[in-house]
């Protein structure tokens, strides 16, 4: 249990008090506006109370038409900049680092919130219109003026959005983009938005600004080896911070048959890092499992479903150490 209440170091800006972050939770709760109501900060607030070392907004949408949820943060205005300014105090108060995770749900988003979705290319299935070239830059443009917006609102920083099938893994993925521009094509191309996005944010905000990046290599058409070499090219470029990998369970194997053998994780923590931390979530639903994916090679270990149940850490690690010692193992 030591390790993971030791702090970690970032590249830029303050350091973790310890090496748990609350993965970024989409629970509803804002106005149907996008900004913040007094329920979803009163929800992130506790978990910095609770002792996290970094707590993560939900999924803050930087388009209007990329809302994924009702009830969703947004951050697509600056008329969004008043609630989400008393937010960063409040989490910066109880001494947790407060970051704004950065989001457009693409095709994902609901047609009943946003009319016609968007996506890289058409796409039949979904209903979602492809992006023109004017409209992608627009895209680039608009995830840059969030974290401006965020940075504002004085967070310690952001994390990118690039998992789970919303946009940004649309256009990673070769079966849903089929653009045939410099957005499109090979894997450079397809990785073209996101990098731009993340020199975009470095290059507009202060010095000591973090940046994360979230990426799911499995699910939603995604290529497994080609994830593994856009997270080895963005550790390499050492302009973020932190990579934060979104796996459903960080003991599986992958589902790619050319990897099987080894946990989907390691794939990850045998790339050279740099001086980008690495994390991972995934039914980390104990003390002994959270540390298990320090053992494995990480740095942090993002919890979700258990930051529900149980806010306060020290709360935490005492029902992990009951856990343990009679043998019951989390779901």
């Amino acid at each position: 249990m030591t390790d993971l209440f030791s702090p970690l170091s970032l590249s830029h800006g303050p350091a973790m008090r310890n090496r748990f972050m609350l993965a970024p939770m989409t629970n509803q709760q804002s106005h149907p506006d996008g900004r913040l109501s007094d329920e979803e900060y009163n929800w992130l607030t506790k978990r910095a109370t609770g002792g996290f070392g970094l707590v993560m907004t939900c999924a803050s949408h930087v388009q209007s038409v990329g809302q994924g949820f009702p009830g969703q943060l947004g951050i697509f205005g600056d008329e969004h900049i008043e609630g989400l300014t008393r937010l960063a105090a409040g989490i910066k108060e109880r001494g947790a680092i407060s970051s704004v995770q950065l989001h457009h749900a693409g095709y994902r988003a609901p047609k009943d919130l946003v009319g016609t979705p968007v996506c890289p290319s058409d796409n039949p299935e979904t209903g979602a219109r492809g992006l023109t070239l004017d409209e992608v830059e627009t895209l680039r443009d608009d995830f840059i003026a969030a974290a401006v917006r965020a940075e504002k609102a004085g967070f310690d920083g952001v994390e990118v959005h690039g998992a789970h099938g919303y946009v940004l893994a649309e256009f990673l993925s070769p079966e849903v983009n089929q653009r045939t521009d410099r957005y499109g094509g090979s894997s450079e191309n397809r990785s073209r938005l996101l990098f731009e996005i993340i020199e975009g944010i470095r290059a507009q905000c202060r010095s000591d600004f973090q940046i994360g990046l979230r990426l799911s290599p499995e699910r939603y058409e995604q290529s497994l080896e080609e994830i593994i070499a856009v997270a080895g090219e963005v550790m390499r470029q050492d302009k973020i911070d932190y990579l934060d990998l979104s796996l459903w369970d960080v003991t599986k194997e992958p589902e790619d048959e050319r990897f099987k053998g080894r946990t989907l994780l390691s794939c990850f923590t045998d790339l050279p890092r740099g001086n980008v931390r690495l994390g991972a979530a995934g039914k980390v639903m104990s003390g002994p499992a959270a540390a298990s994916v320090i053992e494995a090679g990480c740095d942090f270990v993002s919890i979700g479903r258990a930051a529900i149940l149980r806010c306060s850490l020290t709360l935490w690690r005492k029902a992990s150490l009951l856990w343990s010692s009679v043998g019951v193992m989390a779901a």
